[in-house]
């Protein structure tokens, strides 16, 4: 347990001891940490089953419905800084084997919101919602080893 803590915190064990103790005085503790990925992530899992719910409201469900599901992919996101940090997060995120998913993901969040609220386009705005949910979905698996290479063998072979 001691090793995972290490990793997703960033921490390697050839760092000295003076610069592991700043790290220590200076970042969260491992229990801090769980109980704000867990806060995190369940508000956005909340954000989404409420923006799902929303989208039944008449004339402005749907706008509702994108701008909550959007709200909580982004707080979903979010949750795993807690367990990183934001910048082990960030250059992770745009790593070259995950950066056509971090850009997709993070084109169709900015374009959900756009086709809401600039362009009021209901059709555009839950096109790009099922985009998002796709994309999300392939970033999440590029942190699962192999699990692309499975999911495309899979496609290929339901598809042949």
């Amino acid at each position: 347990m001691d090793k995972l803590k290490r990793v997703l915190s960033g921490q390697d064990a050839e760092e000295s001891s003076g610069v592991s103790e700043v790290m220590d005085a200076t970042t969260l503790s491992w229990g801090t940490r769980m109980k704000g990925f867990i806060a995190c992530f369940a508000m956005g899992v909340l954000c989404s089953i409420l923006g799902t719910c929303l989208l039944w409201v008449p004339r402005k469900g749907l706008i509702l419905f994108a701008v909550f599901y959007t709200l909580g992919n982004i707080a979903s996101i979010g949750s795993t800084v807690f367990l990183m940090g934001p910048m082990k997060q960030l250059k992770r995120m745009f790593e070259p084997t995950r950066l056509i998913a971090t850009i997709v993901m993070l084109l169709c969040l900015v374009l959900t919101l756009c086709s809401a609220f600039w362009w009021h386009n209901k059709g555009l705005a839950l096109i790009f919602c099922i985009l998002q949910f796709f994309a999300l979905a392939w970033y999440s698996i590029s942190f699962i080893p192999f699990a692309r290479d499975a999911v495309k063998k899979c496609a290929s072979v339901c598809l042949s």
